[in-house]
């Protein structure tokens, strides 16, 4: 519990710097938080200013994929977003759920929570409301929400069962949730995973992909389906704070993968309804289309 609060820390320190940097300096590194590569790299985030209800003195660039863009939001919905930031996949949000439906950001950063509450008043969205919290406690009730979105940070939280089973409790009975993060297959060297600044990257923090699913399927939910997954290429002098330069030429060469993914399931709507479901079918149900960079 020490070791899970110590870390929660080190990303809230972090996510207070950056919520000061520019947007540019955010998308050249790893989510923001390590020093930026000397080139310009979006590393992570994808594209969202052709998006509708994109508010562009909301994105940060730290996101990591675009979950609203596959949410299924339907006009009246209430949504939440775990980690909103400054707001933009709120307003994004909001623009599909529209003045009739609600959207609920969580995040436990102060700064970030005062950034968004300024643009949400600035675009006169009365029905976005920011709350300071933990997304592994949030201060949401049961039931609540049609759609939960979040953009690359489940993986920022270290207690990744508890935020799932949170995420579980607070949808309503055939709720659904997509959400981007960055998950691995095979093992990060030491260097990266034990450094704290890449942990508040995204990176350290990330566990394995069959695990993450894995933990999604544990808690109760259904119709799992990978709606997107691109591979993250870590440029060699951000690797190069960390491994030396053969060992940058091993990493590269190697088996281990740094992914980004949006990951699709929902909530059984009764309990008649709930069932387990084996990871093997996940990759049956995958939905791939020439735009996702999984294909």
């Amino acid at each position: 519990m020490e070791k899970e609060q110590e870390l929660k820390n080190i990303v809230r320190e972090r996510y207070a710097k950056i919520a000061e940097q520019g947007k540019a300096e955010n998308a050249s590194s790893c989510c923001g938080a390590t020093t930026p590569s000397n080139k310009v790299y979006n590393i992570m985030m994808d594209d969202y200013s052709e998006t509708n209800g994109y508010a562009e003195e909301a994105d940060l660039g730290l996101g990591c994929g675009l979950p609203t863009q596959f949410a299924k939001i339907k006009k009246g919905d209430t949504v939440i977003d775990l980690g909103s930031g400054a707001g933009n996949d709120c307003f994004v949000a909001r623009h599909e759920t529209g003045a009739e439906g609600k959207v609920i950001g969580i995040d436990f950063t102060p700064i970030m929570i005062e950034k968004a509450r300024i643009n949400a008043e600035k675009l006169g969205y009365n029905n976005v409301e920011f709350r300071t919290g933990d997304i592994d406690d949030m201060p949401v009730s049961d039931n609540i929400a049609d759609v939960i979105v979040s953009n690359c940070v489940l993986n920022l939280v270290p207690n990744k069962k508890k935020v799932i089973s949170e995420m579980y409790r607070v949808l309503k009975p055939g709720g659904h949730f997509s959400v981007s993060d960055i998950v691995l297959v095979g093992e990060l060297p030491d260097a990266l995973r034990e450094d704290a600044e890449m942990y508040a990257g995204c990176v350290a923090g990330a566990i394995q992909k069959k695990e993450y699913l894995q933990i999604m399927i544990d808690q109760g939910f259904q119709n799992l389906t990978i709606q997107k997954e691109k591979p993250i290429v870590i440029p060699e002098d951000i690797l190069g704070k960390y491994l030396s330069p053969e060992e940058v030429k091993t990493f590269n060469k190697g088996e281990t993968g740094i992914f980004s993914i949006t990951v699709y399931a929902e909530k059984h709507g009764t309990p008649q309804e709930k069932e387990k479901i084996n990871l093997s079918e996940i990759q049956a149900k995958q939905s791939c289309n020439p735009n996702s960079g999984c294909c």
